[in-house]
């Protein structure tokens, strides 16, 4: 089997202007040389060819963003702006990200690998819905007034709380959905009156970089979001490190996760995590077997697999268990495979040749554990990084097909007897980040959704994030949560404020 590369001709003139210019760091709200000459290449991986050279940033950077932000946020312009001001600003940046959604939209199919429509429809309409949610906050962030007479009762107070920007923001975004990860972070950082300078993946940077410099059309001070390119042990590093940070939001693997939240307490950063997940999936016999299969393809299938919710762990009831295999074997081969741009691709290329390679590595451990591949299971030849979707039956629950986060086109189905088997089972790894119940019985499905230890319990439905929902994990998923009020609370203080009045 043999795949197209994406037809670059077809993209539309704003994309092959933002293409052709030459990439810089966006600091401070303009483009700025970086501070060496280094740089790395962004490749296109339908093809292996590359896009566009990103400079190579690092400390020194790194600094000179932090410095820009670090002066919006104490420039009155930013910090004395009314709430109300800062939603108009918020609505104004939305509109014009919507005016752009195609051009945004053909980056990340060329950048991740996507389907231009889902970057376009999927992804940008998150960002927007992201944004417009976020913007209703600002006039929203409150204090409380408390009665606070003892242990003086000879004396009067009047004590009051409020809530502060926690002031700049670090933030460091992954490849597989950059765009929409790195408006999570912005929007509740403009909400609340912080600043931010954002370190997106290497291998994605391009939408990220266009969205700051939309952000300054719309009318956002200059250096209130600053974009800076670089590896993460470099650019990554210094930005958790540096003293003039007071937050570090995190999207991306456990292990790194681990390694900065180490870092950010000798500064006592506060810090947010939103990490892996091997998210179950429990089918019961009871289920509309049609629109359950129709929803878990979707769920582990979509962007390649490269979604952080992705359901990639089937538990099936055992009396469907054929059936139900049968049926998702059938969607998984009806699935088109191909570029991003090309108008009938549902499944991508994976984002890199070391990515496919660990993919690949994962599929061959699993059968070698014992599972037997019964759909996919190979690498597809011709240029770019493509892997057939892939359905594995029966591995042994620890082998490492089934512990480990695969991100990529590949779900594993094992039967189980019982609720509570099924509960045992979803909860058998070091992840809990989402979790996926296929039922029409509400009994069964309200004992079973207490019984599982994660972030997000989806029934009947397939993964999305809506804004007002809090997104995050338990256990090695994460600390903390984006998105919802939750976040808005993540990126604020609390003061405590007594004034004697007699």
């Amino acid at each position: 089997m043999n795949v197209m590369s994406n037809d670059l001709k077809t993209l539309i003139p704003d994309t092959q202007k933002f293409l052709r210019q030459e990439m810089k760091q966006f600091i401070g709200g303009e483009w700025v040389a970086s501070s060496n000459s280094d740089s790395f290449s962004v490749i296109d991986p339908s093809s292996a060819e590359v896009l566009a050279q990103v400079p190579k940033g690092n400390a020194e950077d790194i600094d000179a963003a932090v410095q820009a932000a670090n002066t919006a946020f104490n420039d009155p312009l930013w910090r004395d702006m009314p709430p109300a001001n800062r939603e108009k600003l918020m609505h104004r940046f939305a509109d014009l990200i919507e005016g752009h959604a195609e051009e945004l939209g053909q980056l990340e199919a060329l950048d991740v690998g996507m389907p231009s429509f889902i970057g376009q429809h999927v992804e940008v309409g998150n960002v927007l819905d992201t944004l417009r949610y976020m913007a209703g906050w600002p006039t929203k962030i409150n204090g409380r007034t408390m009665n606070i007479g003892e242990p003086m009762p000879e004396k009067r107070f009047f004590a009051y709380t409020c809530r502060e920007p926690v002031g700049v923001v670090g933030a460091i975004v992954p490849w597989n959905v950059p765009l929409m990860i790195a408006m999570w972070k912005i929007a509740p950082a403009l909400a609340t009156g912080c600043t931010i300078v954002i370190k997106p993946s290497e291998v994605t940077p391009l939408a990220t970089l266009r969205l700051a410099e939309l952000a300054v059309d719309a009318g956002i001070p200059a250096g209130v979001i600053n974009v800076v390119n670089g590896l993460g042990h470099e650019a990554g590093q210094a930005l958790v490190e540096h003293p003039l940070v007071n937050k570090i939001s995190f999207t991306g693997s456990a292990v790194t996760g681990k390694a900065i939240n180490r870092t950010a307490t000798e500064t006592l950063k506060n810090v947010t995590l939103e990490l892996g997940g091997k998210s179950p999936v429990i089918l019961l016999d009871d289920a509309n077997l049609d629109k359950a299969v129709q929803g878990i393809s979707m769920g582990i299938f979509g962007n390649t697999g490269q979604v952080c919710v992705a359901g990639s762990r089937l538990y099936i009831q055992r009396g469907i268990f054929d059936k139900a295999v049968d049926r998702l074997t059938k969607e998984a081969r009806s699935l088109k495979v191909g570029p991003g741009l090309h108008p009938e691709t549902k499944i991508g290329p994976l984002v890199s040749e070391a990515h496919r390679d660990k993919v690949m590595g994962l599929i061959e451990a699993g059968v070698k554990a014992g599972g037997e591949v019964v759909t996919g299971g190979s690498q597809i030849d011709g240029p770019g990084y493509y892997v057939e979707p892939t359905v594995l039956i029966n591995p042994p629950q620890s082998s490492q097909v089934v512990q480990e986060e695969i991100f990529g086109p590949v779900i594993t189905a094992i039967p189980f007897d019982d609720i509570d088997e099924a509960a045992a089972l979803a909860n058998d790894t070091t992840y809990g980040l989402s979790s996926y119940v296929w039922s029409k019985d509400i009994q069964r499905v309200h004992q079973l959704v207490p019984k599982i230890r994660a972030g997000q319990v989806y029934v009947n439905s397939s993964p999305f994030p809506h804004p007002a929902m809090p997104m995050g994990g338990y256990r090695q998923s994460g600390i903390g949560r984006d998105l919802g009020e939750e976040a808005i609370n993540h990126y604020t203080e609390h003061k405590s404020v007594v004034i004697g009045i007699n």
